[in-house]
């Protein structure tokens, strides 16, 4: 019994003493701050009982009341830091919200200042251009001397004059291009550059300069340098050209080098562009000149800044060129370097990716055209205006590495790759070898290099109207005799029959089949390889007839002559001619009656006729026979040497393999340009000096001229001469502009297919579109280049 008493005694004991090691764990813990304590209620696997569970039910709830209390003041604490932040965030937010309205208001601050800007500068363009327009022309005019009445040194002085007036407008130009630049107008036109016609391009610039200089000049092509890059061609060679002229400019005695080949592998650039690029190419341009002091070279590039700022300074210049340059280079995804040359002199070095790739991805550039007589509209380049899909390629590679004597060369000028690509295909079927250009101006420097046998012509090219590219072909006595064939989306037969008359050897509709594009191309090839080209002369009068043909004719012509309508039209069942020549005084019918029976043979109706008749004709007889045969030309007989012209330029006949005499009679007669003569054109400009300078210019090519100081005065000059041919639109003029004079103009019944070359002097970024939104055919800007402006003319006006 006593041993019971015992153990219950000892289990009290030790019970108590577990209790009162819980009680003191959890004070001490309180006491510390830490109310996540309690004590336990079992001790091993048993639940507590007695005085301990007891004591645990009075501790226990009193540590929750304390833990409940601290949690109380925590929230409210929270709820006071909340609270402060509630306030500060309403207070950061009305700052933000008045800094946002202040970035908006300067935001439009500077969307006007930029838009006074833009009008600044279209208006600083037009008034320094107009008196530039004028005085250009009228010095060219004099410098041609065509009255022989000036003397060597007054030449001497023109020419001095028309050098000033064209450093000025490159000042000019330096100035609208960094304006442009500045406000993100530039754009890049990516195309195929080939290393050798830029080599040649630089060299005809420069050597002269060299020679003049005294100085040695060099161009290298590195060996493993590829055949071609991917960039803005324009641009590429503007930069260039901008650096070799700073190498010529500050280079009195030594060499000029241009270095072009690859730069070395794993380089380090600043432009991201560069980083990414497969291939980086370097053009290094190395002079024996002043060079330039290392603590000089940065600021070179700033705007308006030279090495040399001093008031004596020797070396003329804006200080835009380097800067214009950094920042195309930066647009074409390339940099610009600059160091000490080994032996003095400097180093500029101009790096570029190999393929161009734009930074982020553009939508192609609006394309914007009259919807009055247009040249011919931009299609979208897609499968159903070429012949069949071809894959996506960046340039087509030709064959202009692999051209042997004695081969059949085909030039292929097509803007869209695709179309480019499946044309040379069949092309290379055809048994010719391919040329492909995908620009107008990249066509004709190919055509006078290369000499091709043929010329496939798209009318819808990126940088100039394929009307243009004919024009200037057909004027330049090295491309003059090579036939063009001519693709367009256009069927009007108006603007074939233009085509036609320009000396286009046919037609082709797109979008074409591949049975159609077939025989389009054997039939160019049946055409070059026919050596003999046939001429069919109709003339009663037998002495005439037997002149004309000794005139026109010679080993490369077969010529047939015949006195009747009747006789002529048994020749022209008989075989097929390439050109006719037409009296229209004939003994059994009229002329007009043959071209009538002609026409009614659809194998014919393309005949170019060739009209040589003293008779004056009435404009009803001119729209007569222009409406009889699709490519008609009138000559006055009293004026052989235009039916030599005309007629070498529907037979496709080369000048190199003419007669001297006749030769010297053709370029006789293009320099007098016939065709303007007796075309009738308005000039409207409220600067009398343009039109006085225009007026000059025009009238040396016998074009009849009418002209107008104002808007109003255009439309009662249309209203009341419905002779004119042409109209030259000034598109800034007080009280009615040119834009709205042209939006007029094509509001009147029998003036919406008139031809309007509208002439502005803003150049800037969407004049063109404007104009052409307005009612303009076509657009120029001045001072107007003249070969550019007669090229217009001869194509609208024909």
């Amino acid at each position: 019994m006593s041993g019971k008493v015992a153990d219950s005694l000892n289990e009290i004991i030790v019970s108590n003493r577990c209790m009162t090691g819980e009680v003191a764990r959890v004070i001490s813990a309180v006491a510390k701050g830490d109310l996540s304590q309690r004590m336990v209620l079992e001790i091993d696997g048993r639940p507590v009982k007695g005085e301990f569970l007891r004591i645990a039910k009075i501790v226990n709830p009193m540590v929750d009341q304390l833990s409940s209390l601290e949690t109380n003041e925590k929230l409210e604490e929270k709820v006071r830091l909340l609270s402060a932040q509630k306030e500060e965030i309403e207070a950061k937010n009305r700052e933000v919200e008045l800094a946002k309205k202040a970035l908006e208001e300067k935001a439009r601050q500077l969307a006007l200042t930029s838009k006074y800007k833009s009008q600044f500068l279209a208006n600083m363009s037009h008034e320094l251009r107009t008196p530039l327009n004028s005085l250009l022309i009228l010095a060219k005019v004099l410098q041609q001397n065509l009255e022989g009445n000036l003397t060597k040194k007054q030449i001497d002085y023109v020419e001095t004059v028309h050098s000033s007036g064209s450093d000025l407008l490159a000042l000019i130009n330096e100035i609208l291009d960094m304006s442009k630049i500045e406000s993100g107008m530039i754009t890049v036109e990516s195309g195929v550059l080939e290393f050798s016609e830029l080599r040649d391009y630089l060299d005809r610039i420069f050597r002269q300069v060299a020679l003049d200089r005294g100085l040695e000049f060099r161009i290298s092509l590195a060996e493993d340098l590829p055949k071609s890059l991917l960039t803005d061609a324009k641009r590429c060679q503007q930069v260039l050209k901008n650096l070799l002229s700073n190498a010529f400019k500050f280079t009195e005695r030594g060499s000029v080098t241009l270095t072009i080949g690859p730069a070395p592998k794993n380089g380090v650039y600043d432009n991201p562009a560069l980083q990414s690029a497969e291939t980086v190419l370097s053009f290094s341009v190395l002079d024996t000149g002043v060079g330039i002091p290392p603590d000089k070279r940065r600021i070179i590039f700033e705007a308006f800044q030279q090495a040399d700022m001093t008031t004596s300074r020797k070396y003329g210049g804006t200080g835009l060129g380097l800067t214009i340059s950094r920042e195309i280079a930066k647009i074409l995804g390339g940099e610009i370097r600059v160091e000490g040359g080994e032996q003095g002199g400097a180093l500029f070095t101009l790096l570029l990716p190999a393929s161009y790739v734009s930074v982020e991805p553009q939508s192609p550039a609006e394309e914007v055209k009259s919807e009055f007589i247009p040249p011919m509209p931009r299609a979208e380049a897609s499968p159903a205006t070429c012949v069949e899909q071809a894959p996506a390629v960046s340039e087509v590679k030709d064959d202009r590495e692999n051209v042997g004597l004695g081969d059949k060369v085909l030039l292929i000028v097509e803007g869209d790759p695709h179309c480019a690509r499946i044309m040379l295909k069949s092309a290379r079927k055809a048994g010719f070898k391919g040329l492909v250009a995908q620009r107008g101006d990249g066509a004709i420097t190919i055509a006078r290099k290369a000499r091709p046998d043929g010329i496939m012509l798209d009318i819808n090219l990126p940088d100039m109207n394929g009307c243009r590219v004919l024009d200037l072909l057909k004027h330049h006595h090295s491309t003059r005799h090579i036939p063009v064939h001519v693709l367009s989306a256009i069927g009007d037969q108006g603007r074939l029959a233009r085509l036609y008359r320009m000396g286009a050897l046919a037609c082709l509709r797109k979008p074409a089949t591949k049975k159609g594009l077939s025989r389009t191309l054997t039939s160019l090839k049946d055409f070059i390889d026919r050596k003999l080209k046939k001429l069919l002369i109709i003339e009663d009068n037998d002495v005439r007839r037997e002149a004309i043909a000794q005139f026109v004719g010679g080993d490369d012509i077969g010529v047939t002559t015949v006195s009747t309508g009747a006789e002529a039209l048994k020749a022209l069942q008989r075989e097929t001619y390439d050109c006719m020549v037409l009296d229209l005084s004939l003994s059994d019918m009229t002329g007009f009656t043959l071209l009538d029976k002609v026409r009614k043979d659809a194998s014919l109706r393309r005949l170019p006729v060739v009209v040589y008749t003293s008779k004056e004709l009435s404009p009803h007889e001119e729209a007569r026979l222009k409406n009889l045969a699709e490519s008609v030309v009138i000559t006055d007989a009293q004026s052989p040497e235009t039916l030599l012209e005309e007629t070498s330029l529907y037979l496709h006949r080369s000048e190199a393999n003419m007669p001297d005499d006749k030769r010297r009679l053709i370029e006789k007669i293009r320099q007098e340009d016939p065709g303007l003569e007796n075309k009738t054109v308005l000039i409207v400009d409220d600067d009398v000096r343009n039109i006085f300078a225009l007026t000059c210019l025009l009238e040396q090519h016998k074009a009849k001229i009418l002209n107008s100081e104002s808007g109003k005065g255009a439309l009662e000059i249309l209203q009341g001469t419905p002779s004119i041919d042409i109209v030259l639109m000034d598109v800034m003029m007080p009280d009615m502009d040119g834009y709205e004079t042209m939006r007029a103009i094509r509001k009147i019944a029998g003036l919406r297919r008139l031809p309007i070359i509208a002439l502005t002097a803003k150049a800037l970024k969407g004049d063109r579109a404007k104009c052409l939104q307005a009612g303009a055919s076509d657009y120029i800007t001045k001072p107007v280049n003249i070969p550019q402006l007669l090229s217009m003319l001869r194509m609208w006006s024909r």
